[in-house]
Formats: C-alpha cells, sequence, structure tokens
C-alpha cells in the first residue's frame, strides 16, 4: 500500500501549469513544510515535501492555498526520474495529491501570513464546524462552489 498523510505549512504560492492536448488539465505543485516530532538543539526541524495535484484538486489549490496556509493531504508517494540539460540524470520523489484540506481556520491562518519558513508557536485548534460535520475541514468564505476532494 502506498498511502502518505502529511499537514504542514505551504512554503510560497502553488505554482499553476496546463498540460498541452485537447482536454487540458491543470497541474499544480507546492511545498509542505511538515514539522519533525522530535527538536535537536531546542529549534524546530521540518522536512519539506514537494506535492502535485491535478484537475479540480490543481485548480482549488492555485484558488486558495497562499503562502503559510497550513493543509493537511491524503496521496500516494512516486518517484521518477529525468535527463537534465548537462546530460545528468536527476531522480524525483513527489507525493500526488487525491486529497487536500484546511488544517486550521481562517484567521489563523490569517496570523500566518507572513509565514515564510520561520517557526511560530501552533495556531490554536479549530473549533468544530456544523456546515462540515468533523470539526476538521474549514473553508474560507466565498467559496460557494462544490469542493473537488469530498
Amino acid at each position: 500500500m502506498n498511502k502518505v498523510i502529511l499537514m504542514g505549512r505551504l512554503t510560497r504560492d502553488p505554482e499553476i501549469r496546463y498540460s498541452q492536448g485537447e482536454k487540458a488539465t491543470a497541474v499544480a505543485r507546492y511545498t509542505l513544510a511538515v514539522d519533525r516530532s522530535y527538536r535537536r538543539d531546542g529549534e524546530n526541524n521540518a522536512d519539506f515535501i514537494g506535492c502535485v495535484a491535478f484537475g479540480r484538486t490543481a485548480e482549488f489549490a492555485e484558488k486558495y492555498f497562499r503562502q503559510g496556509t497550513k493543509i493537511a493531504i491524503v496521496g500516494r508517494i512516486q518517484t521518477g526520474s529525468y535527463v537534465n540539460k548537462d546530460g545528468v540524470k536527476v531522480y524525483t520523489t513527489d507525493v500526488v495529491v487525491d486529497e487536500q484540506e484546511f488544517a486550521e481556520s481562517k484567521a489563523a491562518s490569517q496570523n500566518n501570513a507572513g509565514y515564510g519558513g520561520g517557526y511560530q508557536a501552533a495556531a490554536p485548534k479549530p473549533e468544530p464546524s456544523a456546515a462540515i460535520g468533523d470539526g476538521f475541514m474549514n473553508i474560507p468564505e466565498g467559496i460557494d462552489e462544490e469542493l473537488p476532494f469530498s
């Protein structure tokens, strides 16, 4: 089984591109800073995980995710390789995103708007949302469309 569940903050705004061809598909790439559970010398440590989303999931990421946004994703690890312009083989590892959700309230996210890789105290746990029912996902104001990950 190849399944990954991560929670972290976006290191920058997602990059979006569209595939070539008759049915262009959105492809979003972003990097998550995921805190490690241990500390070395009293400092937070993080892993920086490359993620890629496709289709409506990618379009949602482009529209609503910004640098510093705390999100949770579910996906799978995919490895690959390519030869760069210098003729060197480069190996890649990405998480292909199947599901993505906001992991904090909009207010908490705005408090972290300037987050750029520095570490801050953990945000307070969001209040349960009556609209969603599980209290985990908080939808930003102004979203009236059906979410691409349900």
